[in-house]
């Protein structure tokens, strides 16, 4: 019997466990403004300040402790959808599709780590140093980040990439394998983000092509906000891969000093990664063009994410940066929900 994990308790549950963990800390949450990106543009980003919270606190709200294990049977998946075990003992999910792509989806974290097109060729990459032990987030493929983006009040990139999700669909649509996974608050989230949440995330497999919808709904009383980027790792050889369609976007170049991005615009037609990358663009067009340098060129396309992140850590991971490239879709202006509201993003990664 194979277990797979979701995250169902009730709203009070929610709260007595948190107010439990978080005696003896602070325990107001305050909005604060921020600067906006640039002067001309009316951006705020909201962000939520959170309590001090003890380690050993923490660790009494560990994912496990509020999942409920369910056993998986023959009703619950259907054809091109395997439920198997993972590296690390992890479940995962192996969507094969009739003409012979397969792409490898790990609960921990919905963390798409392989897509493999038919000659065999895996499209994405996941780092040596990755771990997969349901505890790190797994570094490579297409990690998730919300409820926010890099560094801030909470964790690195949010906690869904650190978090169980469940499988709670799957169909196959003329030969192409579909799954939604999805993921709730909980009190490991609620003590760094308290809101009540629901986010789906929808798969699909094709010839040529992986297709992913992400779904946030703002399920609590009270409005929130977020930030969110699918963080996707692209095998490549760095030395040859470029990137195309991002030419005259508003940038925010952290080349030089991550923590003071320098404003600019785009000038370059085609954007290369000679040394360490990271640069944000602003209101980037819906369909960019990955050539990978290994023979292969992307498309990108998207509805809804509207900015985009190239990476490269150059020889800060000497072990592996010669062998990817990150282009990331992102949702860098802040997105506002209020009760009952929600946003859907979509992405297409296509081999052309």
């Amino acid at each position: 019997m194979l277990i797979i994990w979701s995250s169902a308790p009730s709203f009070g549950q929610w709260n007595e466990t948190a107010r439990s963990a978080c005696s003896g800390c602070p325990s107001a949450f305050h909005l604060a403004e921020v600067l906006s990106f640039f002067s001309s543009m009316s951006t705020v980003s909201m962000f939520a300040v959170f309590p001090s919270i003890p380690s050993s606190k923490l660790r009494q709200l560990n994912r496990s402790s509020v999942m409920s294990s369910a056993s998986l049977n023959k009703e619950s998946t259907c054809e091109g959808v395997r439920v198997t075990e993972g590296l690390g003992n992890l479940p995962k999910v192996v969507l094969t599709s009739v003409h012979g792509c397969e792409a490898d989806i790990y609960l921990f974290g919905a963390c798409i780590t392989s897509w493999k097109i038919p000659n065999g060729k895996d499209v994405l990459f996941v780092r040596p140093d990755a771990v997969f032990n349901g505890q790190k987030p797994i570094s490579g493929g297409i990690p998730h980040c919300f409820p926010q983006f890099g560094p801030g009040p909470i964790q690195q990139h949010g906690f869904a990439r650190n978090m169980d999700w469940s499988l709670v669909d799957s169909e196959n649509v003329e030969g192409k394998p579909v799954i939604t996974l999805e993921l709730k608050d909980s009190p490991y989230s609620r003590a760094m983000w308290d809101f009540s949440f629901r986010a789906l995330y929808k798969v699909t497999l094709d010839l040529t092509s992986l297709s992913t919808e992400l779904t946030i709904a703002n399920t609590d009383r009270k409005a929130f906000s977020f930030t969110a980027a699918l963080h996707t790792y692209f095998r490549a050889s760095v030395t040859a891969a470029s990137v195309r369609g991002l030419k005259g976007c508003k940038t925010l170049n952290k080349d030089l000093d991550p923590k003071n991005p320098r404003e600019g615009e785009e000038e370059r037609d085609v954007i290369t990664f000679p040394g360490f990358v990271d640069c944000i663009y602003l209101d980037a067009p819906n369909e960019l063009y990955l050539e990978n340098g290994l023979g292969d060129t992307i498309l990108l396309k998207n509805t809804n994410w509207l900015d985009a992140v190239l990476w490269n850590p150059h020889v800060q991971m000497e072990a592996s940066y010669r062998d990817f490239v990150c282009v990331e879709n992102a949702k860098i202006k802040v997105v506002q929900l209020g009760p009952e509201q929600s946003w859907t993003a979509t992405q297409q990664l296509r081999i052309l």
